[in-house]
């Protein structure tokens, strides 16, 4: 595929959904279009429906069956402008600029980026950091007490009260991100998590972080054991934040990002929304132009859109509408 370069090259490109339609399916199927439910290729088109006809099951299916787009009555000459921006814009886009930029209305806009950052999930989480050094550190993502509506600051009030918190505590009204940052790869992973305590934490290194490995954080309680799996080191940032290659500044880099991201493009974000839009910042992050790895804008759109595949997010999954429950 011979990608477009800059946004106004991919606007004129994507302008033709039959242009749009063949992007997909090459990023989809590159051996050629096979049918997504018997897996049969060569398949029958139809012109004039933009569709694929199966020559064994005989069922028609889109470029947009079983992907992101599936369901979307959203042409793909804007899916594919919106993917592009979402993935290039270093602060993000937020829902109300993007339905002014295509024509859509801002809950439009705002499903269209929700679904869009889950292609940008990233598939390594069956691998496990630790090729070098990993630096461990957590942040706390949420509003200020002074900054609340009276009724919300009240209702936190009544719950710091019935739950036993303490005025000590400084992060009652935050959701809790858990960051591990791999030196080597300089690779980011972050989730969010319930709380900071022990059995928390070293759940989630353990699970991403290969045994051996040196492992840098602060001195928090909730790290004090992983020198029985890691060679672990702290640093007290009461007192300094670097301690020769002891420090976590890669990621206190990307919390900066992060939360400048949140603050400034969007505001407000609900906790149970928090793990895509991370999702979003994570793949801007790991797929930035560095010296050894020199990509382009086109390359994280062709990337991401290599990911829109077997990804499908409801309306009613978003919301919570389903009947699931949301984390």
């Amino acid at each position: 595929m011979d990608a477009p370069k800059t946004l106004q090259q991919a606007i004129q490109y994507f302008s033709d959904e039959k242009v749009c339609i063949e992007a997909v399916a090459a990023m989809r199927w590159p051996d050629g279009v096979k049918c997504p439910r018997c897996l049969a290729g060569e398949p029958y088109w139809f012109e004039s429906q933009k569709r694929w006809k199966c020559r064994k099951c005989r069922k028609q299916f889109s470029v947009k069956v079983e992907s992101i787009f599936e369901d979307s009555p959203i042409s793909l000459s804007k899916w594919l402008p919106a993917l592009w921006l979402i993935v290039n814009c270093k602060n993000g886009i937020s829902s109300y600029e993007l339905a002014r930029d295509l024509g859509v209305t801002q809950k439009s806009a705002w499903f269209m980026l929700q679904r869009l950052r889950l292609a940008m999930k990233s598939h390594n989480w069956g691998t496990k950091l630790g090729g070098g050094e990993v630096e461990i550190d957590e942040a706390f993502v949420g509003g200020k007490i002074k900054n609340m509506h009276r009724k919300r600051a009240m209702q936190l009030a009544a719950t710091k009260i019935r739950e036993g918190y303490t005025a000590g505590v400084v992060h009652e009204n935050k959701t809790i991100v858990l960051g591990m940052l791999d030196r080597e790869s300089r690779q980011v992973r972050t989730k969010v998590v319930p709380d900071v305590k022990r059995e928390t934490l070293q759940k989630e290194i353990l699970r991403n972080v290969r045994y051996g490995a040196k492992v840098y954080s602060d001195e928090a309680v909730a790290y004090d054991q992983l020198r029985y799996r890691y060679v672990h080191e702290t640093v007290n940032h009461a007192e300094r934040y670097v301690k020769g290659r002891v420090h976590t500044n890669g990621l206190e880099n990307f919390w900066s990002l992060m939360k400048r991201n949140l603050s400034g493009t969007y505001v407000c974000v609900e906790p149970f929304h928090l793990d895509r839009y991370l999702d979003e910042q994570v793949f801007r992050f790991n797929n930035r132009a560095t010296k050894d790895n020199p990509l382009d804008d086109a390359d994280r759109f062709l990337l991401a859109l290599s990911q829109v595949a077997n990804r499908r997010l409801t309306y009613a999954e978003l919301t919570g509408k389903d009947g699931t429950t949301q984390a």
